[in-house]
Formats: structure tokens, sequence, C-alpha cells
């Protein structure tokens, strides 16, 4: 379908008919110093007028000099949150006279809509897609709450420092895995062009009072689009990266990146592909009650890798080196893709700014000095 016209003024119009088809609208919204996605009722809960400045180790939201709903990349959320949950009871155990009775937790699959997802963050669903629904065994309820999903993307129309997407060829234009897709143009006059993806998408941008869309209406939006891609400074160069990675496994470099490296494990939650959980069984202290809970965990904690004996990764060094060949290259083996979508959050949300394209560019340096 082409693309069409959407009056910044009829954003209200568009949320409101998801809500009446019965979908849960989740979206950016202004939080604790920062852009988070929460439940949002209506263009009002959005971001508006807000932008951010991000750095290695560094997040600061700032005003803009315009009502842009959009105007900001991304922040420490994700929208793994809302498909595979950090936290779930999984079952728990009642005593019964002198029997236990298990009871399963109900299936949670929600009905989402996604509004405002940005291209990297597209490629991130699409590589946990593969992840939890991708091989022999499947997680349901992941798989459930996708499929459900409806997703509303938007173009990213300027990058952060961090951003290394283009590199990635993750983004920054979004080009398939969406139901409606949004370029904001932000200007003489404030309006969205608009496209369908799917056949609901189709079916709800009907409902939708929108106009034609003029050639100076496509260049403006396109150029915003292409502008945001030529400033992005970062980039990491992904030939031969996964040999890269593996001929270098006891390279001095790890222990360099240790030194600094916290193990706090933000990246990991930070980031939108990482899906390592732990699954934990608790029971009270009168024995009538035991419970199983599955939690988001991190390779960055010394107790992810414990077995019978002790801690298989016991140094930073071997955790960050874990962390980093998973995500560029062993990812390879297990899912046919990179585990980065060049989105940035693992640069600025790490609280001393370990910046993984430097630590690659630096590796590539090693081997030709």
């Amino acid at each position: 379908m082409q693309a069409r016209v959407l009056e910044a003024y009829q954003l209200h119009t568009l949320i409101g008919l998801l809500r009446e088809r019965g979908y849960c609208c989740v979206g950016p919204t202004v939080r604790d110093g920062a852009i988070v996605y929460d439940r949002i009722a209506g263009p009002t809960d959005l971001p508006v007028g807000w932008t951010d400045e991000q750095a290695p180790g560094s997040y600061r939201l700032k005003r803009r000099d315009d009502g842009a709903y959009f105007g900001y990349v991304v922040g420490p959320h994700s929208w793994k949150k809302y498909v595979f949950p950090p936290e779930r009871r999984l079952w728990q155990l009642k005593r019964a006279g002198q029997q236990f009775e298990r009871v399963d937790e109900p299936s949670q699959t929600p009905k989402y809509a996604f509004i405002g997802v940005r291209a990297c963050e597209i490629a991130a669903l699409r590589i946990q897609d593969r992840v939890f629904t991708g091989g022999e065994f499947t997680e349901p309820e992941y798989e459930a709450r996708r499929e459900l999903a409806f997703v509303v993307a938007v173009n990213c129309t300027q990058s952060a420092d961090t951003c290394f997407c283009v590199s990635m060829k993750t983004g920054p234009e979004v080009k398939s895995g969406y139901d409606l897709a949004l370029t904001e143009v932000v200007g003489e006059s404030h309006y969205f062009t608009i496209r369908a993806g799917t056949d609901r998408g189709r079916e709800v941008l009907a409902s939708l009072k929108t106009s034609a869309v003029n050639e100076a209406q496509r260049s403006a939006a396109n150029t915003r689009v292409r502008q945001a891609a030529e400033s992005q400074t970062r980039t990491v160069d992904t030939e031969g990266i996964k040999e890269l990675l593996q001929r270098n496994y006891e390279s001095e470099q790890w222990k360099e990146v240790a030194e600094r490296c916290l193990s706090c494990a933000n990246c990991t939650m930070a980031c939108p592909t990482c899906f390592c959980s732990s699954v934990e069984d608790v029971a009270d202290l009168t024995g009538e009650h035991a419970e199983r809970w599955r939690r988001w965990d991190s390779c960055f904690n010394p107790e992810f890798s414990y077995i019978h004996g002790g801690e298989v990764r016991k140094t930073t060094a071997s955790r960050y080196r874990q962390w980093m060949t998973h995500k560029l290259s062993t990812w390879f083996d297990q899912f046919g893709s990179s585990g980065c979508v060049g989105c940035g959050r693992c640069i600025t949300w790490c609280p001393v700014g370990i910046d993984l394209t430097e630590e690659v560019r630096k590796m590539r340096a090693g081997e030709t000095s």
C-alpha cells in the first residue's frame, strides 16, 4: 500500500482505534529522567517535545524546540519485557493431606499494541522469535504474545551518538515486520507519513482520516530518515566477525576490558535480544507451599554458570568474553544471525562506558599490528 499522510492531531484517533479493538497500548513515556515503555491512554502520554542525548555511560533528556512525539532515539527499556516478562511464576505446589497438588499458572496473553517501535527493535524481536519459536522447542506464551501484538513502527529521524544500526543493516528505516509504519515530519506543518504492512494494519489505516502524500511530503520524510543514517559515527565491521572472535579467544584484550567492567549486567538487561533466564524453586517455612519462578538472568552474574563444583566463568574477563563472543559469533551457530542490532543501549547504559564497537575495532587492529 502506498504511503498516506496522517495529520499529527489525528494520532489520538489511531490510538483510540487500537483501544477500541481491544489492544492494551504500550508506548514511550517520560518517567524517572528517561524515556521508558509503559501503558499509554493517548498522545499526551507520549514524550512530546523531549529528546535524548546519549554517549558512552551517559543518558540525558532535554527539551526540543518543537512538539515532536517521537523526537528521541531509544531508552533503557526494550519490547522484550512485554513478550518475555522479566519475572514469571510457572507453577505452585500445595500440600493436600499426604500428597502435593501441582497448580500450573494460567497462560497470560495480553493483547498489546506497541507504539513507536524502531527498526532496530523490530530486528531484535525477530531475533527473539528465532530463539523462542524457531526450533524444536518453543515458548508458547512468547509465541502467543507475539502473534497478538500490533506493531506501530516509527522510522528514526535522528540517531544517538551510540547508534550503529546502519553497519548492522537493521535501520534506521523500517522495512518489514510492522502493521503500521510512521515517519514524523515536524516543521511548518506537523504530520506523519503512514503505510500499512499487514492486513490488520490496512484495516486500521482504512478507518483513519488520511490524505494522499505529495512529493514534497514524501521527500521531507525520506530526507529525515536518510539524515539519521548519515549522522551515525559508530560502526562495526561485520566481515568475518564470527571467525575474528574465535581466533582471539585467548586475547589479552579480554583482561584489559575486565579492568573496567563491573559485571553489573546493565548491558544484558538493556539489550533487546539477550534472553538468558534462570529458574528458582522457593518454599515457605511450613512446608505447605512451594513455587517455581523464571526470572531474567545474565551471563555477567557469576552464579549463572554455576554447576556442581563451582562457577564455570570465575573471572570478569571470562564473563565479558562469553557475552561478546556469543552476541557476535556463536549466535550465528545457534540462530543463523548476529545477536546484535546496533541499538547502542549496551554502550549508553554501561556505567563505565565500554563501547562494543571500539572493542571489535581494537581486536581487528591487534591482528594487523
